[in-house]
């Protein structure tokens, strides 16, 4: 067998069902050898960005390896966003590159890249095949790598001329790494020392994260916090690790999260004028924080000195690198999250915990009745550039950006996929779709990644077909990577698309009007010599692709264009026209503290 027949017979033999992958000249000889595979279906992206972004799309939506593939070069470097979105939210990513000829790396070579140097800061492990019997046990190996412990992407660079080398293959059974031990788990006495903090505490609360999903220990999470009575707030990363619509959840905290949620972990303070007045507390928040697969994120703590300051912390992750990383933990655990808690719920339900936590259970509902997640209709709104241009006298039918989630939640009866670009809209989605379970919400939460969205959507709806899948996306993340509407119709991929279309930057530009006196610095994606026009346009963008589409300006015609893009079939876009004056709330200023929070209009 040929090299590149030898790596496709590996990933026939890890069970990989679907590469997204662009040819080119270093990688031309491993898609001749997909074309005689029988079990791996080959969807060609139109840019490797895609590729990469619909293959994490895919192992989001599974929890198994996705895999990309590009040719050297350009190809390879394009791959680059996506592998270190990867890296950064801890998703399993097989990507292959094509290289150079052996004898021609180093040489400046027509279009040689160092992929190997460029990718080593943001891959969990990389491999430069050079000899053609080590493909085998290098495949089986980055499988193994990417989807065991804290998942993350593999690099596996391929020189052309090991594609074209033969050889007898011979496949490894199993697979050892030396040095690397992913299944780590904590001990019994570490455990029981968490259910006597439990027992001391007035206040515990359960901070959660992605390592929740990764490490499927949904079912044990929900064990856990139900039998000690503990609520539950969750990352974005982690929305869907626990139902939203459960009594205990307090969604998802941090810079534009649930304003009760921050409450609860940091307490509850006189809003003050000044960043450098003084804090004070009106209520006390946890007094326990227990921190399950979560890495103390910037957008989550604030200024972290500040973040759950009076509470005791126990930090729970697959990762040492992570403990007392960015927030020192009084009790640090280095354990698979799954078994953990397992064991946890196991250990309360032998012998009950007989602390309950009545005090605390009221004054969560106090704070959750006092500042739920809301909007309406401003006098600013009303004014604007956008409904003297678009509605032209019919102010009263405007669709603000929450609206259009909240349909779509009623719609799909809280059942979609939801995938999402990075801005104002993504975060919109994460407060306004209430997610039930693990791997719902698609989103590069770490890296945030423009143009993640579509893709990313195109990856699920190939895992998932029988599932609903929609991108929420803004119009600017959506144009970056807008050609992927030729492979959703070429491939028959019927991901769905709904653009919150206000022209701008939204988030940046609502940080120009917080910070910077609404001075517009390059936010404006609109056409400046005729700002009536909504530019560009989708809908004749979209039908070039052969993609249904529409444009919905009022809210009366919202409902109707909404469920017919949910009933197609097909790949469908709906562009809804929104107002640019919108901000998301709560909002709390990077670096600054519960204090300083917005949290109503």
């Amino acid at each position: 067998m040929s090299g590149s027949e030898i790596l496709v017979a590996c990933l026939e033999r890890e069970g990989v069902d679907t590469i997204f992958a662009y040819p080119g000249g270093a990688s031309m000889e491993i898609h001749q050898a997909l074309t005689r595979s029988k079990k791996i279906r080959t969807v060609l992206p139109r840019h490797e960005q895609g590729g990469a972004f619909a293959a994490e799309g895919y192992a989001r939506a599974t929890g198994r390896a996705g895999v990309c593939m590009a040719t050297s070069g350009p190809g390879a470097t394009n791959l680059v966003t996506g592998i270190a979105d990867a890296f950064m939210d801890s998703v399993p990513l097989v990507a292959i590159t094509g290289q150079v000829p052996q004898a021609m790396i180093g040489k400046g070579a027509f279009q040689e890249t160092d992929i190997y140097g460029m990718t080593l800061p943001v891959v969990k492990h990389s491999y430069l095949i050079t000899d053609i019997n080590e493909i085998p046990r290098i495949v089986k190996e980055a499988f193994h790598i990417a989807q065991t412990g804290r998942p993350g992407p593999v690099l596996i660079d391929l020189p052309k001329n090991v594609q074209q080398a033969k050889a007898q293959p011979v496949f490894p059974k199993e697979v050892q790494v030396r040095g690397y031990n992913p299944n780590q788990r904590a001990s019994d006495l570490e455990l029981n020392e968490i259910i006597g903090l439990i027992e001391k505490s007035e206040r515990p609360l359960l901070y959660v994260g992605g390592g929740i999903i990764t490490g499927n220990a949904s079912e044990e999470l929900r064990r856990f916090a139900r039998a000690a009575q503990i609520p539950v707030t969750t990352t974005i990363m982690g929305c869907g690790a626990f139902p939203e619509t459960d009594p205990l959840s307090l969604r998802w905290l941090g810079m534009h999260g649930a304003a009760y949620a921050n409450w609860a972990v940091n307490g509850e303070f006189e809003h003050r004028k000044s960043f450098n007045d003084p804090m004070k507390r009106i209520a006390p928040g946890a007094d326990l924080l227990l921190a399950c697969g979560v890495r103390f994120d910037d957008r989550v703590t604030g200024k972290v000195d500040k973040f759950c300051e009076t509470g005791t912390i126990v930090h729970i992750d697959i990762d040492p690198s992570e403990l007392n990383k960015n927030k020192p933990a009084h009790l640090p655990i280095v354990s698979d999250i799954k078994y953990a808690l397992g064991r946890l719920a196991d250990m309360i339900a032998e012998r009950a915990i007989q602390k309950k936590f009545p005090a605390w259970h009221e004054q969560i509902a106090a704070w959750k009745e006092r500042a739920p997640f809301g909007y309406r209709l401003t006098e600013e709104v009303m004014k604007s550039q956008h409904m003297r241009d678009h509605l032209k006298g019919k102010e009263g039918d405007v669709i603000l950006p929450q609206m259009v989630i909240e349909m779509l939640y009623e719609l799909t009866k809280g059942e979609a996929i939801i995938t999402t670009g990075v801005g104002q809209h993504q975060m919109w989605s994460a407060q306004y779709y209430k997610f039930k379970y693990p791997r719902q919400l698609l989103t590069s939460a770490g890296l945030g990644a423009m143009g993640y969205g579509y893709p990313a959507a195109l990856g699920a709806k190939v895992a998932c077909p029988d599932r609903q899948v929609v991108d929420i996306d803004g119009d600017g993340s959506f144009l970056m990577n807008v050609q992927e509407l030729a492979t959703a119709h070429i491939e028959k991929i019927a991901a769905k698309a709904i653009i919150l279309n206000n022209q701008h930057l939204g988030m940046v530009m609502q940080w120009e009007d917080k910070f910077y006196e609404g001075n517009r610095g390059h936010t404006y994606l609109g056409d400046p010599e005729n700002r009536k026009q909504i530019y560009p346009d989708y809908v004749m963008m979209a039908k070039s692709f052969n993609v249904p589409s529409e444009r919905v300006i009022y809210r009366k015609d919202l409902r109707a264009a909404m469920q017919r893009m949910l009933d197609s079939d097909q790949p469908y876009l709906l562009d809804v026209i929104v107002p640019y004056t919108e901000h998301v709330l709560p909002f709390i200023p990077a670096g600054k503290t519960v204090a300083d929070m917005i949290w109503k209009a």
